[in-house]
């Protein structure tokens, strides 16, 4: 049995389960500070013989082994677990092997074992809600340098009719700062799910979110690319990013057909947690 934490920014999401994919449990437990979750998220793994866990978290975190800070989450937003041990806060509770990656990351791998990259070595997952971030597999394996993508935070150019001035506490106008859940909020005065039928809405968020996937095909070339997140269950925002990345690459870059090609995660919002599973996998492996 294996244990997985989808640790995101509104909630962690705890489930055991096993290499296939399957869950056996889940709960859900808000995101407020270490001192309320953390012993929430130990209760819920201390009723089951886990053999490793995976964690997938918001970020930025360090995955840098070497680094005497690795397992940590750093310079979040999120002040109350800026410098977080998350990984030694485990270990100290749990003697079993850990996998540690961000959210993104782990929702790429979800994807590409079992979701809508499934026999691909190469795919693109992106979450569009509360912030955007993105994960990667680039040859069969989770990329990674230095740290981890920040891809949420490129930047991108203005749309024409954009006056906002964006809300990322870091960039203000990157990507995150104009395209989030809570810039569209900001922007237009109540949230997506109740601006369904404004149509500029749809194509402004449309329109940056091209502009980061054609900077992402042209440097990295997913042979998939998956959108998720809350703001990309509106539908509509396919039809304008569609539209836009086909206006942006201008017929330079040959691409499968778009609707085939940038899709709905296969695995809906699991894709996640099953990642966070193939992460404690990973690591049982790779200790054993």
């Amino acid at each position: 049995m294996l244990g997985a934490i989808e640790a995101g920014g509104t909630k962690f999401v705890c489930a055991v389960g096993d290499e296939k994919g399957n869950i056996e449990e889940r709960i859900q437990i808000p995101t407020t500070v270490p001192a309320e979750t953390m012993p929430k998220v130990v209760e819920f793994f201390n009723k089951y013989s886990v053999k490793a866990i995976g964690i997938g978290s918001f970020g930025p975190i360090d995955v840098n082994m070497d680094s005497h800070s690795y397992g940590n989450i750093t310079s979040t937003p999120k002040t109350a677990w800026k410098d977080y041990p998350f990984v030694q806060a485990l270990k100290e509770a749990f003697s079993v092997p850990i996998g540690f990656n961000t959210d993104v990351n782990a929702a790429a791998l979800g994807e590409a074992t079992f979701g809508a990259a499934k026999g691909l070595d190469s795919c693109l997952y992106i979450t569009v809600g509360t912030g955007i971030g993105a994960g990667a597999i680039v040859q069969g394996k989770l990329l990674q340098g230095l740290s981890h993508p920040e891809m949420g935070h490129i930047l991108v150019r203005r749309h024409p009719n954009d006056e906002f001035q964006g809300k990322c506490p870091y960039h203000h106008d990157c990507l995150e700062g104009l395209a989030a859940g809570p810039a569209i909020e900001a922007r237009w005065g109540a949230k997506g799910n109740q601006l369904v039928d404004r149509v500029e809405v749809w194509d402004m968020e449309g329109y940056y979110i091209a502009q980061a996937l054609m900077q992402y095909i042209l440097i990295l070339s997913p042979k998939k690319i998956i959108l998720g997140g809350g703001v990309m269950n509106q539908k509509q925002v396919f039809i304008s990013v569609y539209k836009y990345l086909q206006e942006f690459l201008n017929e330079y870059v040959v691409l499968p057909e778009l609707a085939d090609y940038i899709v709905s995660p296969g695995l809906g919002d699991n894709a996640g947690i099953t990642g966070s599973l193939m992460l404690a996998h990973q690591a049982f492996q790779e200790e054993n």
